[in-house]
């Protein structure tokens, strides 16, 4: 009996101490689709990605503009022309969309090439601040928005985040 009693007390004593520990632990999350579009840094880099994105839609824009004007022409040619010239005009057509679906398949790849570039550069950048920021203030574990089901307000330390990497990255 005194076995039974004295392992049910170590088995208490165990829990309550693990409680103790867990309940330690101090977590926060942060939203960093809003630290990217808050911050000095982060609006600089969107501003750069959209000034490029413009840049490549105005001349994909051109382009299709010059492919739609051949394309008239070789239409108003159709009944003038004979059948192997129109075969040929319609064969050139054809290459030079071609080539336009390869120009935007790459302007696409170079756009999302570097926007990871430039996200990854953001994160290497702020990654520090956010560490310090953890260290200072007892944070164990730092989430990020999109996979907290239901937080206290308290917890989220976006807005902080922000003025903390803006304050660093003002000068």
């Amino acid at each position: 009996m005194k076995k039974i009693l004295f392992i049910f007390f170590i088995s208490i004593f165990f829990f309550l101490k693990t409680n103790q520990v867990l309940a330690n632990n101090s977590t926060a999350f942060i939203d960093l689709d809003i630290v990217l579009k808050k911050t000095i840094i982060g609006k600089l880099l969107l501003n750069d990605l959209e000034v490029i994105n413009n840049k490549n839609i105005e001349e994909l824009k051109n382009k299709e503009k010059e492919l739609k004007n051949d394309e008239e022409e070789i239409k108003k040619k159709q009944n003038v022309i004979s059948k192997e010239q129109f075969d040929q005009e319609v064969k050139k057509l054809q290459d030079k969309v071609s080539k336009y679906r390869v120009l935007k398949n790459e302007m696409v790849k170079s756009l999302d090439q570097t926007k990871k570039e430039k996200l990854s550069d953001f994160f290497k950048k702020i990654n520090p601040i956010i560490q310090n920021y953890m260290d200072t203030n007892s944070i164990d574990i730092l989430l990020e928005r999109k996979n907290v089901f239901i937080g206290k307000n308290k917890s989220d330390i976006t807005d902080i985040i922000v003025k903390e990497i803006d304050k660093k990255f003002k000068n």
